[in-house]
């Protein structure tokens, strides 16, 4: 599971919002599937020590590539930045368990922030399917929108909706608006779609963001799975350091490793507040 891959590109998409792709090439296409992540050894030396978790976003398997996208948080990631092209990369995956791949039915993508690039590989996969995708994005900003993939979006003809702090693009507000107000045709018997039982939602974002969209989802009866995201030191379930709790149907209370046993759960079985 520990390999080197080589460095195919490494490179800013846009300065100001610090976001960068980066494609690596070896193994861990092979087996990589939607949601799921690698965990990068960022520099040659034991300095960071940690490594840094980031979720994988194309999958090319004919070319044993895949792409990630990272955004400058850190010591961790601006390390990353130096790394050029046809060096070698340290890493450990592909990691965790997914996203659930339908063969038919309807998909609602809920995406807040940089929470759009582990489902860009979900749509990939979905790229030559029958299951209808309809895509809701939330951001800062269209500048955030067009540096994080808007253009990707584009080309792939994919039905979708933003929403902007700013409202210099979209629905100006929060994503949640956006979810509300996109709902609301499920309970309009004039709607083609009105019948929300074919569809299902896929979530990936900021915690707080995760847990509102899973509210809304739930009072809708709309099944969602969230890529939950976490500090992580080993990557492997080994040091509990990345664990959340889950209520199982028994109604019991148990953690679960992040790293491990996700990143992506049920939505309806995270415990959000950890007091409750």
């Amino acid at each position: 599971m520990i390999k080197n891959e080589k460095v195919i590109e490494n490179r800013v998409l846009d300065p100001g919002a610090g976001i960068f792709k980066l494609v690596l090439r070896g193994q861990t296409a092979k087996t990589a599937r939607p949601g799921q992540f690698v965990h990068l050894k960022v520099s040659s030396t034991m300095d960071p020590f940690l490594r840094r978790p980031i979720s994988i976003a194309g999958i090319n398997r004919q070319l044993g590539e895949i792409t990630l996208f990272y955004r400058v948080v850190g010591r961790g990631t601006s390390e990353l930045t130096r790394v050029k092209e046809n060096q070698t990369l340290n890493l450990i995956g592909p990691l965790g368990n997914g996203f659930t791949v339908p063969r038919q039915g309807k998909l609602l993508l809920l995406a807040g922030g940089i929470g759009i690039f582990p489902l860009f590989s979900l749509i990939e996969a979905l790229d030559t399917s029958k299951v209808k995708v309809k895509l809701l994005w939330g951001a800062e900003n269209r500048q955030f929108l067009e540096a994080a993939g808007l253009k990707t979006l584009l080309e792939k003809n994919l039905d979708y909706e933003v929403s902007t702090l700013d409202g210099s693009m979209g629905h100006k507000g929060l994503i949640t608006d956006l979810l509300e107000y996109y709902l609301q045709a499920f309970n309009n018997p004039s709607e083609k779609e009105s019948s929300i039982l074919a569809w299902s939602a896929a979530a990936c974002g900021p915690k707080a963001m995760l847990q509102a969209v899973t509210t809304i989802c739930r009072q809708e009866g709309l099944p969602i799975e969230v890529s939950l995201e976490e500090r992580m030191a080993c990557g492997v379930g080994a040091c509990l350091g990345c664990v959340c709790t889950v209520r199982e149907a028994s109604g019991s209370l148990v953690r679960k490793r992040v790293c491990k046993d996700g990143p992506v759960f049920d939505g309806g079985e995270v415990v959000w507040d950890e007091e409750s």
